[in-house]
């Protein structure tokens, strides 16, 4: 099957920095894309190239596998742009929903029919008459939105659209995305810092740091499986050590990792280098010692607590069980269990919940 949309060995240059380095990279009709790094990563840079605000200095950008070059402005036609910024112009709340309609010659009784039902599928059909000045920063970006949503893009791009708004008002509006995507109607690319939006709206998952591709998959390998450890770093696997295989039975093999040894799921060989990544999450915590409470995780190293601290609402805990290990539990978890510094407690996870990258991987992964 062709892509809808598709980028071909692009590069774009920043003066004498290379903001995009040999991109490819393609997603069907219908598909969500996250596009996920740290700042400075190239991913703006990569919507507007998809957006045709940025031209390649090198590379090939397609639609429907033919080249954009020299129809541009029926590409651009087919596509909707939604910024950080909801740049809304005077007027009421309709009439910019309706701007890109107007631009593009509709009549202004349909235009004004599609603005109206673009309103109502964002829930803010009551307000279509207001000034947008007078707008909330919440109601202003899904203003943004359903002006773009009203042309029935077959591509939607999407450049950090919650990243101005206050916790709520972001809630609110990721759900309300997210209902509009499960439509697929068209298919979808947008960048974010969070993952929560990437695994709650994305099929896909594109991970950029320092102008360069570093994975491209489904979003819950992308997260799950990440391909070296600083995309590890990155999304959030918060212990990530080397370590080396022991012994291998089947697919589940035995890690040295610092004073310790660890179950995982694997087909690392013995005596290949590796690295061991834990997700906070995937970690449990129990009084040490545990004592004969069930539990079908193989490993359960004991530990002493060397810091505690916020995360949202939830306790970030740093143990030492002779390696560094990363376990995230509720507020309430840590007080009732008494998780404070010094204390000892068994840290207990399933082999299946050990990550293992290998340095061939990682060989095989440059390679390509």
């Amino acid at each position: 099957m062709t892509d809808r949309l598709a980028l071909r060995d692009v590069r774009v240059r920043r003066g004498r920095r290379m903001a995009l380095d040999a991109i490819t990279l393609g997603m069907r009709a219908g598909e969500v894309l996250a596009v996920v790094g740290p700042n400075g990563a190239g991913k703006s840079t990569l919507v507007q190239t998809m957006a045709l605000l940025e031209r390649p200095a090198s590379g090939t950008v397609l639609y429907d596998g033919e080249p954009v070059a020299g129809r541009e402005l029926s590409y651009r036609r087919r596509m909707a742009v939604v910024f950080q910024e909801p740049l809304l112009l005077a007027g009421s709340v309709v009439e910019n929903v309706a701007l890109g309609l107007r631009l593009r010659g509709v009549g202004r009784a349909e235009r004004t029919r599609r603005a109206h039902a673009s309103l109502d599928r964002l829930g803010m059909g009551a307000l279509a008459g207001r000034p947008a000045h007078a707008l909330s920063g919440g109601e202003a970006q899904r203003a943004s939105l359903a002006r773009a949503l009203a042309l029935d893009p077959e591509v939607l791009l999407l450049d950090e659209p919650f990243a101005g708004l206050d916790p709520p008002s972001r809630a609110r509006l990721l759900g309300d995305l997210a209902e509009v995507l499960h439509q697929r109607t068209f298919t979808t690319v947008f960048v974010t810092h969070d993952r929560d939006e990437a695994l709650h709206l994305a099929d896909q998952a594109a991970v950029l740091i320092g102008g360069r591709l570093r994975q491209h998959g489904p979003v819950d390998h992308v997260f799950g499986r990440p391909s070296d450890p600083e995309v590890a770093a990155f999304v959030g696997v918060e212990t990530v050590v080397p370590g080396h295989v022991v012994a291998q039975d089947g697919d589940l093999a035995t890690i040295a990792v610092g004073d310790a040894e660890l179950s995982a799921t694997t087909d690392a060989r013995a005596g290949e280098r590796v690295y061991v990544c834990i997700r906070p999450e995937d970690v449990a915590l129990a009084p040490s010692p545990a004592g004969d409470s069930p539990s079908s995780a193989r490993n359960r190293p004991i530990g002493r607590v060397t810091a505690v601290l916020p995360s949202g609402g939830q306790r970030r805990v740093e143990l030492d069980c002779g390696f560094p290990l990363v376990a995230l539990v509720t507020r309430r978890s840590a007080d009732e269990l008494g998780i404070v510094p010094g204390a000892a407690f068994t840290a207990t996870f399933k082999a299946t919940a050990v990550h293992v990258i290998t340095a061939r991987g990682e060989r095989e992964r440059t390679e390509l």
